[in-house]
């Protein structure tokens, strides 16, 4: 049975095909059954008389794919992967390996419309060519792109292909809702100055991270002997020869390591032993990302720093999965030291904003172990505090102009709206300059167009103009006039109660009584 968001994930998906939105994204967090979601998906398209093409690029999501969609489906797959084929096959779901499909000699096997639908499992390589090869031969398919938490920079890349969002599930819902293990982070008072080191597609250099780590390896393996003692550990390295360093010195401080790598022959075999207990750490060169779960695992050393926050996600996903007896997920992180380059850190998995995320930073940095959805609850509320200093300073200079439209930012900082306050453009259609139609209905509802650079931008206020409209919630211009008397919650207020308060006050030549406290007032709750 289907956990209640996985059943509107699934729901979101169909909506957003049925509306001719054709190439959809749907992001969980690992752990949260993304495979369970579009197994469910192809199941409704297979019912529907289509043929599904579920894509990836390693063996290992392939057969987790396979075993996956039998075991909450009961439809067995066929191969596309090197000498196996689905063509002539009665299995309406195929599992194709993108290494295999992308050659042109095997997509000419298949008519352009053989498959009705396309899933693409760990979306975020939708974009490069051996995929893009394989989606515009089938151009005709639907196509569900499914992805762990991207960063913006990764949605705005996935934009310029896929039409819309579907459904996304945020990491600290499923923390909250119990789905996922909470996090605790450690700051290491170690700096690994790594300020020196390129970067080559948007990341840091493997080779050169791997070559500056090696003098640091003796002292981290120190401080795990310190944090890790008790814990089930997974540790990210940038390079096999790395990897293989590191587990002989981990060895030296009396700590059972084991490495593995895409080369290892008995691979298996040191996956189970570490599983059932033979190893306390387990280290690897980025190979244990994608398409391994092992939800014993309670402590992540992540010794390759990144740019990406999806691929950092992917990371600490690894240790995210619940399991009897384990409290939390124990992340430990390290002064690394870069001037040039951002840096995702713990911070960046659950904070909305980089304002957050930098707050949530700073605080970790007293060296205290640090429950990462505490740590944002708190950040977040030092954040409005400075947005209502922000929305102070609007309305002082607001004050000395008399326009007679309300500044969108105004009523963004007024209705504490992170989805307006840190809106950024994901897809192509976003992208494109606002409507005159949406420039004249901003007017209308009294907002200023001044400064709205994008369709996006104009279709998300208007999506909350008139949903606040339709809900009978106080109005920009009213919003902004209390605000200007000191009324800060006035977003809260319905339209009638905030129509009676503007005409009391103004019966009242404006001046609001000493009783009355305008920071907290709500005149649904207090005498009017």
């Amino acid at each position: 049975m289907l956990r209640p968001y996985q059943q509107e994930a699934c729901q979101a998906v169909l909506d957003q095909w049925q509306e001719g939105n054709r190439k959809t994204l749907m992001v969980l967090p690992t752990g949260t059954g993304k495979t369970v979601v579009f197994s469910k998906v192809a199941e409704k398209r297979v019912g529907q008389g289509q043929r599904v093409l579920v894509l990836a690029h390693r063996d290992e999501l392939l057969k987790q794919a396979e075993d996956k969609i039998y075991k909450f489906t009961n439809l067995h797959c066929a191969l596309e992967k090197a000498e196996e084929t689905s063509i002539g096959s009665q299995n309406k779901i195929t599992v194709g390996s993108v290494q295999t499909l992308m050659r042109k000699s095997r997509l000419e096997r298949f008519p352009k419309d053989y498959f009705g639908t396309i899933i693409v499992d760990e979306a975020h390589h939708a974009i490069a060519q051996s995929y893009q090869n394989i989606l515009e031969h089938f151009y005709e398919a639907d196509v569900l792109g499914v992805t762990a938490t991207p960063d913006r920079s990764d949605k705005r890349n996935l934009g310029t292909y896929f039409d819309s969002l579907a459904y996304e599930y945020t990491l600290p819902q499923a923390i909250s809702e119990g789905y996922l293990c909470k996090i605790v982070a450690q700051m290491i008072p170690l700096k690994i100055d790594i300020s020196s080191v390129r970067t080559i597609a948007g990341d840091f250099n493997a080779d050169e991270l791997g070559t500056t780590l090696e003098s640091y390896l003796s002292k981290i393996a120190t401080e795990m002997l310190e944090y890790c003692r008790d814990r089930k550990t997974v540790v990210f390295l940038p390079l096999i020869s790395t990897s293989k360093k590191f587990v002989e010195v981990l060895k030296n401080v009396g700590i059972n390591a084991a490495e593995v790598n895409g080369k290892s022959e008995n691979r298996a075999q040191i996956l189970k032993d570490f599983e059932d207990g033979k190893y306390q750490v387990l280290c690897n060169a980025m190979l244990l990302t994608e398409g391994w779960d092992c939800p014993a695992v309670d402590c992540i050393v992540c010794l390759r720093p990144t740019q990406s926050r999806s691929l950092y996600a992917q990371i600490v996903g690894r240790g995210l999965r619940p399991y009897p007896g384990k409290e939390n997920c124990l992340l430990l992180d390290f002064l690394w030291h870069t001037q040039r380059h951002t840096l995702i850190k713990p911070a960046h998995l659950i904070a909305k904003s980089e304002e957050i995320a930098d707050k949530i930073a700073k605080a970790m940095e007293g060296g205290r172990e640090t429950d990462l959805l505490e740590a944002e609850d708190k950040a977040e509320r030092d954040v409005v505090a400075e947005r209502e200093r922000k929305l102070k300073e609007y309305l002082d200079a607001a004050r000395r102009k008399k326009k007679k439209t309300v500044d969108p930012m105004q009523y963004e900082l007024a209705l504490q709206d992170e989805s307006l306050v840190n809106y950024m453009p994901m897809f192509a259609w976003e992208m494109k300059p606002p409507t005159e139609k949406q420039l004249q209905a901003l007017n209308n509802f009294g907002i200023s167009t001044d400064g709205i650079d994008c369709c996006g931008k104009a279709s998300a206020l208007l999506d909350r103009l008139i949903k606040r409209s339709k809900s009978n919630m106080s109005s920009p211009r009213q919003i902004r006039t209390l605000a200007q008397l000191g009324f800060r919650r006035a977003g809260e207020w319905s339209f009638a109660s905030a129509n009676r308060i503007i005409s009391w006050l103004a019966k009242n030549r404006w001046q609001v009584p000493c009783w009355v406290d305008p920071e907290t007032y709500m005149p649904e709750v207090q005498h009017e």
